[in-house]
This record gives C-alpha cells, structure tokens and sequence, in this order.
C-alpha cells in the first residue's frame, strides 16, 4: 500500500530527528521577559542572515507580516501591493481590522512589483484623498507559482519607494527560496527594506515560528504589537530551538525541492488543456481549461496524491522535504491519469 503524497502545501512538513532533540534539550526562559537564551539566539542568527540589527520570533507569518504593517504606518493610509499577494488574498483583511489601512492593490504579470508600479499607483495629494504609505512586497510570491524578486528588482523598487517617501515591507516567507534559486545570500534580497519576514515552518520544516527582522527601534515596536495581539509567549525556546536547526541545516537542500517542483510542472505541462506557470522554486500552479479544479483534486486523493484548489481552475502543487523524487514521479503518474 502506497503512503500519501501530500503535496497541498511546504506547511505540512514534519520537524527533523535533529529538532527534535534540540527541542527536548533547548534551555529556556521568560520569552516575554526577554530572557529566554534559545529565543535570543534564534533572533540573532536570523538578524545576521538578514543584513539587519534586530529580529523578533513570532508564532506565524501571518502576525509578521500584520506587526510590519502596524509599525510601518498611520491609521487612514493605503498599502501598496499585488492583488494576488498573501496580505490582500488570505490575511483576513487584517491590515484593515488592524492599522486601520487599506490595500491599493495593482495587477502584475507575475507578482513582481515594479519600478513602474509605484509611479503608477502615486496620487496627487488631497486633503480629500488617503495617501500611500507602504510597499508590501512577496518574494517568493505563492499564487504566481513561486515566483522570484532577483536583487537587482529589488533594489530598483526599494529605490522607488524611497524616492516616493514609501516605507517598504518583504513577505519573505519562502525568501530562503528564492536565495536558494539565484544562488544569492538571503541579505542580499531584503537589502533597503524597512522590515522583512521570513517563515521557519515550510520549506524549513520547524514546527511552527516565523521571525520579523528590522531596526532595533522597530522591532522595539513590533515587541509591542506582538504583546497586544496576544503574541507574547513564554518559554518559546523549546519552538525556537528547532527553528536553530532549521537555519543551520535546513537551507541549502531547498534545490532538491525546486527540482522535484520541475518534475511535476513537466508532467502538467503535458497534460491537455492545462496551463503551467513558470516554475522557479517549489511551487507549481497550473490553470485547467476544461476540467474543475475541485474534481481533480478529488480524483488526485483517490490516487493518495493531495493538491490544493486554488479556485475553480487553478491548481497549486507545493514541494517539500517530506516528498521525495519517487513521490513526485509517483504524482506525475497520478496527474497524467487523472488530466491526461
């Protein structure tokens, strides 16, 4: 009998042998009282990756990102961003509930922002119009099929924004993707922005903890925030102790990954009527023309292949540590049955 495949998302990653035991071994203390050695550590080497002074754990991306938000703007403004980015699309319209700002969000190609965007999304100023405050930008961009941000785009929209008095913000969830993708240190693709976060529980495969890197002032201010939204949480060490891991171990085996996320974008690709973004790192998504996404998935699950219904034609394969190259090939036998 088969296992299941589990390809809906990098979330479902299971932690190491190797956290596991930092886990049950890591010393602790009062997190919330800034005590808590493991925590400490964490936040430090997560700051020396980034290029920035500070960092803060927090349970999820989803607070990262909210806190960057809160921190980076005044009640009344707007957030630039792609309407396919994870802030406008599955954070609950947070930014809204929040810090009391709305999204400006702008169609791109592929999810990736562009010197342009900025200029076109500016307004003269009014007393009678919201202005733009922030620039959110996702790297790797989840519904664009894992798109990546090279550092030269990077830098230019930064130097945008900067021009335009804009603060900016990186959704870099899957950031140790992309730098795994170009070859690039993940310092290098947060370079000039304000904050940036980046998630330890997908591709990584810690349990749970993202961290939000920044000035020290303002991950001052985020420890605020976190605390106000209930995110201050005690002896955290024994989470952060497998997010230790994860950084030292975890990052440079991504390219298997990207390779197996190629194997299925192959295989879809070859199936009629199917369309198949770009695949760059260890998502794939493909539009089905003639064919509900919801009855794929089905059929998929009766193969013991799990895929995710993005919508009633989109399709997102995700890739992760958990499947390996005879899953995927596995997969690609399932996805040729079902849609060839």
């Amino acid at each position: 009998m088969h296992h299941a495949i589990d390809l809906r998302s990098d979330t479902v990653t299971r932690p190491t042998p190797e956290m596991r035991r930092a886990m049950a071994e890591a010393e602790v203390g009062d997190d919330v009282y800034g005590e808590d050695p493991t925590v400490n550590r964490l936040q430090e080497a997560a700051a020396r990756l980034l290029g920035f002074e500070a960092s803060l754990w927090v349970p999820t991306g989803v607070m990262g990102n909210e806190i960057a938000i809160r921190v980076l703007t005044e009640p009344g403004q707007e957030v630039l961003a792609d309407d396919r980015s994870h802030v406008v699309q599955y954070e609950l319209a947070g930014m809204a509930v929040l810090s009391g700002v709305m999204p400006r969000a702008v169609r791109t190609a592929d999810g990736i922002l562009t010197p342009e965007d900025v200029r076109g999304a500016l307004k003269p100023k009014a007393y009678y119009r919201s202005d733009l405050g922030l620039l959110v930008l996702e790297n790797t961009h989840n519904l664009a099929g894992g798109s990546v941000m090279t550092v030269e785009q990077t830098r230019a929209v930064v130097a945008e924004c900067r021009a335009a008095g804009l603060a900016v913000h990186l959704d870099g969830a899957r950031l140790w993707n992309a730098a795994v993708a170009l070859g690039v240190e993940p310092r290098a693709l947060a370079e000039g922005c304000d904050t940036v976060m980046v998630t330890l529980s997908k591709g990584l495969c810690a349990p749970a903890g993202s961290l939000l890197a920044g000035s020290r002032e303002r991950v001052a201010c985020a420890r605020r925030v976190r605390k106000q939204l209930g995110g201050g949480m005690r002896q955290v060490g024994i989470l952060a102790a497998a997010g230790v891991v994860a950084l030292e171990t975890m990052i440079p085996r991504l390219a298997d990954d990207h390779a197996h996320a190629a194997l299925l974008a192959d295989a879809l690709g070859r199936c009629p009527g199917v369309r198949v973004a770009p695949v760059r790192t260890n998502i794939v998504v493909a539009t089905l023309a003639s064919r509900r996404t919801d009855d794929v998935v089905a059929a998929l699950d009766a193969r013991d292949v799990r895929a995710s219904a993005m919508d009633a034609t989109t399709l997102r394969l995700v890739t992760h540590r958990d499947v390996s190259r005879e899953d995927c090939e596995r997969a690609a036998g399932a996805l040729a049955a079902v849609l060839g």
